[in-house]
């Protein structure tokens, strides 16, 4: 009997490995990183070899099955799965669930190996009758085995055919494996390889320098909008594909991919180069297929969002972050970790450089640029010697707007049309109105799972929650007073949509927001829409603002500027910052200049007027000594605990119960709270939350330990997460 003992994640919300005997027959098999289906309670579960010993094996139940021939998590990615799921004080059987596409990780998944006939050529005597049968014979024989996808290249319906041959014995047939191709429908986009200017060269060398040190090394290439840092991306997967390794590039989300991936693909596919992109715009299957070729050492560049920092390479040279400062690299449910600060860990723990780039980078990024923890490469100016854009910023309280749109903002549009350029309207709400409004008694309309009032949809004539989806058609009359004055209030893009199609006939106006993109590839019809001319004016939420080069637009327009500032965070001065800095450079990339209008009730808060000039340091250096004086991140570090159940007593008994107990224990950790979350009621739930400061980053994961083994406190029925550096406290 084997003695061997293997250490086991399952799928399930649990911390602890399970250990289980190994078979002799699958003794010699077992390989730690494979998946394997073990007894689990009552049901069997998929789980994940993470350690082989030896060891007595009584009372052990056994393993059941292997399901991978070979290992389909390596050494390296393994390390990184286990220190993320020990930082974010997550079970590690989920973290690994989390990693992994559609078709591993679970019994219930449909995503299969595709595969597809490939046909040989066999000698035949005899001639076929068919014209089709000849030809097709004649093409198989010129290229040699010929699979069926290739084949439909030049003939169209040709499997009847192909059966037959077969069945006469003029051709073999067998089956291949067929990769599904996210770019199948798309011709191979022409490259335009630019001179780099001498701010771009200095950054490409100071990178190429590390990339030949084959050691860590992290960047902030702080470049301003239009300063041309994707040439720079570019030329440093050049050097790193010359040092015969991969490079991994992240987008914090997938409306920015196409046209990355498209400058990506026509730089280097024509070289020979295989690139696969990772993201969850894609079906189940061609994200598998791509998870696969990966861990085959088939490709050599990967793009994709968040989760794509987990690729399974196996020989990493480069870490690229664009857009570093976006706050949707942070997951915000589940595991909940940070795909921004993953991949300087993987850089750390694999030996490879990692470039982080923003034109507005995030706080943390920029504070350990200035203590020296990471080297800053800045770009200074647009390429090309192109001019920044001019922001204007409209004092709403001077000249307030009749409708959504400011007559200077009007006007600027019309002149904007008479020119024949294109223009951007930004409005971070989606829907028509933010709630609808009894006039004759002030009631309005709330989800009866979320503490937040719900948005009206005009066009699908629906009420509906943005949090848990929840919808209802609008009452004709109010339920508090039966009036049948109820109207809309605010405004939201599918309201701005009409206004602006009232004021300007004619004109070609297109919206991008979730609702409009929620198709796949909606998101990239509106892109090349954009590119090629077909839209005169864009209107969006903030997707509009984030990484999108349309050379045409040369007036941008910004409406509700001041929602960000409002917002309970300490954050908020920094995303508004950022958000109006990011839209205002998509003017005038192309001819220079363009012309940017921000309508505000605070025109003179430091996060407006530093946007306006588009001065990143100003900012910064206004609001570090906020941040300072509180001890709030980068001068400090976070943890929430968050509280949730149906029962409010219980959820309040449990928190406090943890509370107590922690304020004992907290030494150089200040514990805040419990209070209830900003948003107290959620998809049904009751929630508190207790907040973990500290400037002392061991102390805090002393008291993050103290809270792990001590759960028990929490009431049944309660359920408690813990969200490790909180991007939002919503």
């Amino acid at each position: 009997m084997s003695d061997l003992i293997a250490d086991i994640a399952v799928n399930a919300p649990l911390k602890q490995l399970y250990s289980y005997s190994v078979p002799v027959e699958l003794a010699g098999l077992a390989k730690v990183g494979m998946r394997v289906r073990v007894p689990f309670g009552r049901r069997t579960s998929v789980g994940f070899l993470l350690e082989l010993r030896s060891g007595s094996i009584e009372g052990l139940k056994s393993v059941k099955e292997l399901l991978d021939e070979q290992p389909i998590l390596n050494a390296d990615l393994l390390a990184l799965l286990r220190w993320a799921a020990e930082y974010y004080c997550h079970p590690i059987g989920q973290v690994i669930r989390s990693a992994l596409p559609a078709g591993l990780g679970n019994d219930k998944s449909t995503t299969k190996i595709l595969l597809e006939p490939v046909y040989r050529l066999l000698s035949c005597n005899i001639e076929p009758r068919g014209a089709k049968q000849r030809e097709l014979l004649e093409f198989i024989s010129k290229h040699g085995e010929m699979s069926l996808s290739r084949i439909r290249t030049s003939f169209s319906a040709p499997h009847a055919s192909l059966q037959r041959l077969v069945e006469l014995g003029f051709l073999s047939q067998r089956e291949q494996e067929k990769n599904r191709d996210p770019f199948r429908q798309e011709e191979l986009p022409k490259d335009t390889c630019l001179t780099l200017n001498s701010e771009q060269s200095e950054a490409v060398e100071s990178i190429s320098s590390a990339l030949g040190a084959s050691g860590f090394k992290s960047f902030l290439l702080h470049g301003v909008t239009g300063s041309g840092k994707t040439e720079v991306y570019l030329r440093a997967v050049e050097k790193c594909l010359k040092e015969k390794r991969q490079a991994l590039v992240l987008v914090p989300e997938i409306a920015l991919t196409p046209q990355l991936v498209a400058r990506f693909r026509a730089r280097f596919e024509p070289a020979g180069h295989k690139l696969a992109v990772l993201h969850s715009g894609l079906s189940d299957g061609e994200r598998y297929d791509a998870w696969r070729a990966i861990n085959r050492d088939e490709v050599e560049i990967v793009i994709g969002a968040r989760s794509a920092v987990f690729a399974p390479l196996q020989k990493p040279g480069l870490i690229i972050v664009d857009e570093e400062h976006e706050s949707s690299y942070k997951q915000a449910e589940g595991f909940r970790y940070n795909a921004r600060d993953l991949a300087l860990v993987r850089g750390q723990q694999q030996g490879c450089p990692v470039l982080l780039g923003s034109a507005t980078p995030s706080f943390a990024s920029f504070y350990r640029s200035e203590q020296g923890d990471v080297q800053r490469l800045s770009l200074d100016h647009r390429v090309h010697a192109g001019k920044m854009p001019q922001v204007e910023l409209l004092d709403l309280r001077e000249s307030p707007a009749e409708g959504v749109l400011t007559n200077e903002l009007i006007e600027a549009l019309q002149q904007t049309l008479e020119r024949r350029e294109q223009a951007l309207l930004l409005l971070n709400r989606r829907g028509f109105a933010p709630f609808l409004l009894c006039t004759d008694c002030g009631t309005s309309f709330h989800c009866p799972n979320c503490e937040i009032t719900l948005t009206f949809h005009q066009r699908d004539r629906l009420l509906r929650c943005h949090y848990c989806d929840y919808a209802e058609p609008p009452k004709e009359e109010c339920p508090e007073c039966c009036g049948q004055n109820i109207a809309p209030e605010g405004a939201g893009t599918e309201r701005l949509e009409e206004e602006v199609a009232e004021l300007f006939p004619g004109v070609r106006i297109a919206r991008m927001d979730r609702d409009t993109t929620s198709r796949k590839g909606a998101h990239q019809k509106l892109v090349e829409k954009m590119m090629q001319g077909q839209i005169d004016i864009l209107i969006g939420t903030q997707m509009i603002a984030k990484g999108h080069d349309f050379p045409g637009v040369s007036t941008v327009g910004v409406l509700g500027a001041d929602s960000l500032l409002n917002l309970p965070d300490f954050r908020a001065a920094e995303r508004s910052f950022s958000l109006l800095t990011q839209v205002a450079g998509r003017a005038g990339r192309l001819s220079g200049g363009g012309k940017v209008y921000i309508q505000t009730y605070y025109p003179e808060h430091y996060a407006l007027t530093c946007a306006a000039d588009q001065d990143y340091l100003d900012f910064y250096q206004q609001e570090l000594p906020f941040r300072q004086e509180l001890g709030y991140p980068p001068c400090g570090y976070l943890a929430n605990l968050v509280f949730s159940g149906n029962n409010l007593a219980q959820v309040k008994s449990s928190a406090d119960s943890l509370a107590d107990l922690l304020v004992s224990r907290a030494g150089s950790v200040e514990v805040l709270g419990p209070s209830p979350c900003p948003l107290a009621r959620l998809r049904g739930k009751n929630r508190l939350q207790l907040l973990l400061k500290s400037t002392d980053r061991k102390a805090l994961r002393c008291l993050r330990s103290v809270v792990e083994r001590n759960k028990n406190r929490v009431n049944t029925g309660v359920g408690l997460y813990i969200d490790v550096d909180p991007i939002d406290m919503f």
